[in-house]
């Protein structure tokens, strides 16, 4: 089940814009990842982000692993890379840390609700217990110290951007999605357009008669 479920996870991240995946050794339990930030808004825009992801063979019963390759100056990211992000610890309560099931792993989560919780953190980092501490403190004390270090992330990460790989951008994708918006307000036009049954019928009817019947019955009426 794990394989078949995997695959077509695989599958729908492949067409979106905002991940790059790849199976490594044409293994489906050993991913190859990049997270690409198309938001303009946020601090890492424009990176391209490495990571590996595991997942085990009980899969979706246990979360995945997930250790970015080229590890951010980040409050909740380990100098190896790895995460502090409560969506990837094993299912149930957990009193040490306070964290209730509904925040961490669960059979409903998928690849995709995951990978969309680590870009979330990257802007909205949790401080309170940081795998980084330094990075926690430069958060809070020298915030623009803290950002001229992830514009340096960004910059890094660019050099891992696979040859020919087209990066996304916020006006790129935006484009898309106003030329499929435009697409589907032609084809609503079209059909406001045509009225089917409309009024060519009802003129062709009316003209043999105000009651609408044919030539034929209507003589057969007035003898």
């Amino acid at each position: 089940m794990a394989e078949r479920i995997l695959m077509n996870e695989y599958k729908a991240l492949a067409q979106e814009k905002w991940v790059n995946v790849e199976l490594k050794e044409d293994d489906i339990f050993n991913w190859n990842v990049a997270l690409i930030v198309i938001n303009p808004d946020s601090l890492y825009y424009g990176g391209y982000f490495k990571a590996k992801m595991t997942f085990p063979e009980n899969y979706p019963y246990a979360p995945p692993t997930f250790q970015f390759t080229r590890p951010l100056y980040h409050p909740n990211i380990y100098a190896d890379g790895k995460l502090c992000i409560s969506i990837l610890h094993a299912p149930g309560d957990d009193e040490m840390s306070g964290e209730s099931a509904g925040e961490r792993w669960s059979p409903a989560q998928r690849v995709e609700s995951v990978l969309i919780s680590i870009i979330s953190l990257l802007d909205d980092a949790e401080c309170s217990s940081p795998a980084n501490v330094d990075a926690g403190v430069m958060l809070r004390k020298n915030l623009d110290g803290f950002k001229r270090r992830v514009k340096e992330d960004v910059e890094k990460s660019k050099a891992d951007i696979p040859a020919g790989f087209v990066m996304p951008t916020h006006e790129s994708t935006t484009k898309k999605e106003e030329k499929f918006s435009d697409d589907r307000d032609f084809w609503c036009d079209s059909d406001e357009e045509d009225d089917f049954g409309g009024s060519d019928t009802d003129e062709e009817m009316t003209e043999d008669g105000d009651d609408g019947l044919p030539d034929d019955e209507d003589q057969e009426e007035e003898d």
